[in-house]
C-alpha cells in the first residue's frame, strides 16, 4: 500500500460523509469524499503526462491544498509545498535542489506574492478547477463507476501503477530556523506509518472535527493536518491561515472543530481576537512546534474547558514522535510518552556516547517513520542518520522513569560561556517572567536571546526586547532570583519586531544576525 492508493481507499469509504469545509471564503464550501477524490482523479490527468518528477505547490490549506496534494499524489508525481515566506535567494536555492519546473498555484495566489520566483510552467488550479466542475457528465460517471467498480477506476487512472517502495512520496523542506533549509525526503512508509501511529494513540475518532489551517510546506500541517484526518475519517474545518484569525476562529465557531491544532504563537493571537463562546466545542487543543509556556495552557485549560496536549515531533520524522494524552498519559512539563514502534535514546553531546535513559542528552530515535536522508546530501545525512537507523535530531532532553520525554532544548539555542552550556529558551522564560510581573502584557513573543563570538569566554548573550529594557535593573532583578552571572545577558538591543518564520518559530538566523549588527 502507497499513500495515493490509502487516500482513495479512504476518500472511497467516505463516499457520502463531509471530508473538507473550507471557511476561505464568504461562503464556506463543503467537500464529500466521493467530490474530493473524483476532483482530484480528473485533475491529475492534467498533471500526469509533464516529464518532471516533482511538482510545486503554493497552496494554503483547505480545500485547494488538498485538491493541490491529491492531484500530484495521484498522477504519481512527488508534491513540494513551497514557503512563500521565505527570501527570494532561499527559494531560488530550494527550486534548484528540488529541480521544480512546474508549479500548481492560482492566479490570487501569485498577483499576492509577485517577487515570488514562479516558474514560467505555471498551472493554474482556478482555472482547471473551473473547467472540471463545468464537465458535470464526467464528474456523475465517475462517481458512478467509483461507487461500483473502484479496481478499474483505480487502473483507469493508473493509481495501481504507483510503486509501494517508493523511497520518495513527498519532499519537504526544513524550516531554516539555523541553516539553510534542507530537503527533507519522506516515502509512503514514513507518512503512513506516522498517521498509525497518531491513530494508535485512540485520541482520535471518525466524523471527530478537527482545524485544519497550518500552512501545508510544514509537517505538521500537511501529515497531522491533512492527510491523517483524510486516512482516518476525521473532517477537516479548514481556513487559509493561522494568521487569518477571523476565518480561523470562524471555522472553529461555524465548523464546531474539536480539535485544534497550532504552534503556541498561534493558539495564543486566537485568544487575543476570541469572544466568549468561540471555543465551545473545543475539547483538544494539540500544540507542537515550540515549547508552551505554562500560562497559555492555563488560559485553554481553565478559561475555555479544552484539555491542552503537548506533542513533539521533527520534519524528518514524518513528523511525530510523542505526545500526551488525558489523565495518567499527560505530565506537566513533558511532551508526552514515545508512540508506539519509536525507540529513543540520549547521547552525550561531546562523545555521543549512549547515556542512561534518565540522563539529559541529545535526543536520537529510532522507528518507521524516521526518514531515510537529505535530497541531495549524503555528507548532512551521515551527520544525523547512522548504519542501523537512528536519527540524532539535535534537541537536548531526557526520559524519565514513567517513559514521558521532556526538552531541555535546542543544542543550536545553547551558548557556550566560560565552560557553561546557557539556554537561551531557559534565559527568555525568566526575562519574560521578570517583565511581565512588572507590567508588560505577556501577549506575544516580545523578547528572544541569542549568543554572538566573544574574544574572552567564548560566546556572550544578547537580549533583543520589543520593549525598553534597562541592562542594570534587569541584571539586578535576574540575580534576585538566584541567576548566575554568565546566564545576564550583558547586551540589550531594542527591536520592532521579533524574526519569526511562516511556522511561527523563531528565526534564528535573523536573531542573531540582528544581535551582530
Amino acid at each position: 500500500m502507497n499513500l495515493p492508493q490509502a487516500l482513495f481507499d479512504s476518500l472511497r469509504a467516505n463516499f457520502f460523509s463531509d471530508v473538507v469545509s473550507d471557511y476561505g471564503l464568504s461562503k464556506p464550501i463543503a467537500m464529500k469524499g466521493w467530490i474530493l477524490l473524483v476532483l482530484g482523479l480528473l485533475l491529475s490527468q492534467k498533471i500526469r503526462n509533464y516529464k518532471c518528477a516533482r511538482i510545486g505547490l503554493a497552496l494554503p490549506p483547505g480545500v485547494a491544498g488538498i485538491l493541490g496534494n491529491l492531484a500530484v499524489l495521484f498522477a504519481g508525481k512527488i508534491p513540494v509545498n513551497l514557503n512563500l515566506t521565505v527570501s527570494k535567494q532561499s527559494m531560488e536555492s530550494t527550486l534548484r535542489e528540488a529541480e521544480v519546473d512546474f508549479m500548481l498555484s492560482a492566479e490570487k495566489v501569485r498577483k499576492k506574492f509577485p517577487d515570488f520566483p514562479w516558474s514560467k510552467h505555471f498551472i493554474d488550479l482556478g482555472e482547471l478547477l473551473t473547467v472540471e466542475k463545468n464537465r458535470k457528465g464526467t464528474l456523475l460517471f465517475t462517481a458512478i463507476r467509483l461507487f461500483c467498480f473502484p479496481g478499474a477506476v483505480m487502473r483507469k487512472f493508473e493509481i495501481n501503477q504507483i510503486g509501494n517502495n517508493r523511497k520518495e512520496a513527498v519532499l519537504l523542506f526544513t524550516s531554516g530556523s539555523s541553516s539553510q533549509p534542507k530537503g527533507v525526503v519522506l516515502s509512503d512508509q514514513n507518512i503512513l506509518s506516522n498517521c498509525a501511529q497518531m491513530n494508535a494513540l485512540g485520541l482520535f475518532f471518525p466524523k471527530m472535527s478537527l482545524l485544519g489551517n497550518l500552512p501545508l510546506f510544514h509537517s505538521f500541517g500537511l501529515t497531522i493536518g491533512s492527510f491523517f484526518p483524510l486516512l482516518y475519517g476525521l473532517r477537516i474545518v479548514s481556513a487559509p491561515s493561522p494568521l487569518d484569525h477571523k476565518s480561523s476562529l470562524r471555522a472553529i465557531r461555524e465548523g464546531g472543530a474539536e480539535v485544534l491544532l497550532g504552534t503556541p504563537t498561534f493558539l495564543r493571537r486566537y485568544l487575543l481576537k476570541a469572544k466568549s463562546d468561540d471555543f465551545k466545542s473545543v475539547r483538544y487543543v494539540v500544540a507542537g512546534a515550540e515549547k508552551s509556556p505554562p500560562d497559555l495552557i492555563k488560559i485553554w485549560e481553565n478559561e475555555y474547558g479544552c484539555e491542552y496536549l503537548e506533542g513533539y515531533g521533527l520534519t524528518e520524522c514524518s513528523p511525530g514522535l510523542s505526545f500526551n494524552l488525558p489523565g495518567v498519559g499527560k505530565k506537566a512539563g513533558s511532551v508526552g510518552r514515545l508512540m508506539k514502534k519509536i525507540e529513543g535514546r540520549t547521547l552525550d553531546p561531546d562523545t555521543h556516547e549512549i547515556l542512561h535513559e534518565s540522563k539529559a542528552g541529545i535526543l536520537s530515535f529510532k522507528g518507521p517513520n524516521i526518514f531515510t536522508g537529505y535530497l541531495n546530501n549524503p555528507e548532512q545525512t551521515k551527520e544525523v542518520l547512522s548504519d542501523d537507523g537512528w536519527f540524532i535530531t539535535g534537541d537536548l532532553g531526557r526520559m524519565d522513569e514513567d517513559g514521558f520525554l521532556f526538552i531541555e532544548g535546542r543544542l543550536s539555542r545553547f551558548s557556550k560561556i566560560g565552560g557553561e552550556m546557557v539556554s537561551h529558551q531557559s534565559v527568555e522564560d525568566m526575562i519574560a517572567e521578570v517583565l511581565t510581573m512588572t507590567g508588560h502584557p505577556n501577549e506575544e513573543m516580545f523578547c528572544a536571546v541569542t549568543g554572538i563570538a566573544d574574544g574572552a569566554k567564548g560566546e556572550r548573550l544578547v537580549l533583543l526586547s520589543k520593549v525598553e529594557v534597562n541592562s542594570q535593573w534587569i541584571g539586578e532583578k535576574l540575580r534576585n532570583k538566584g541567576v548566575p552571572n554568565l546566564w545576564i545577558p550583558k547586551q540589550i538591543k531594542k527591536v520592532n519586531e521579533i524574526p519569526v518564520l511562516g511556522t511561527g518559530k523563531l528565526d534564528l538566523r535573523k536573531l542573531k544576525e540582528l544581535a551582530e549588527t
